[in-house]
């Protein structure tokens, strides 16, 4: 007869909570990211220093005011070539996440290892960017990407299968 802490036991690591918020977060980012790259690939050929009006206008923010005289000028430079192009970075980028977090909800093994490259490659940026300019944005960024890295790299052998 099997012994009911062990099964007890066999169940709690089976639930992970935290690698769901990850899987969350993953797929939320990746829909978020195929979003933002149809909005560029949508406005790709209009004229963006009239859209970016537009938009403050609809906000009800003041467009004369200097940063967003500054920003329109830079929008005005932006060719339709390099928005297409990073509409398309954009949605390549989201697949990665997207293959990502369903690699993580069948916890393949290559699902957690690739999670914690990402993490961990972005982790120097993030540190050189907070020397440079500091924000607690970022610095909430920085600790969510190295615990993501901490926890799944602790974790691996519980969360993943061995194939």
């Amino acid at each position: 007869m099997s012994d009911p802490s062990q099964n007890e036991t066999a169940l709690i690591k089976k639930r992970a909570p935290t690698l769901y918020l990850i899987i969350a977060s993953k797929l939320l980012k990746g829909t978020a990211l195929v979003i933002l790259a149809v909005v560029a690939y949508s406005l790709s050929d209009n004229d963006l220093p009239a859209e970016l009006h537009h938009a403050l206008h609809f906000f009800r923010i003041d467009p004369e005011r200097k940063f967003w005289s500054e920003l329109a000028v830079q929008v005005g430079k932006v060719t339709e070539a390099n928005v297409v192009w990073v509409a398309v970075g954009t949605l390549v980028y989201s697949l990665f996440s997207w293959v990502e977090g369903i690699g993580l909800i069948f916890r393949a093994r290559w699902a957690g290892w690739l999670a914690i490259a990402e993490s961990a490659f972005f982790i120097p940026i993030e540190v050189f960017e907070l020397v440079h300019r500091f924000s607690f944005g970022l610095l909430v960024i920085l600790a969510l990407n190295v615990l993501i890295v901490w926890y799944l790299f602790q974790n691996k052998d519980r969360l993943f299968r061995h194939h």
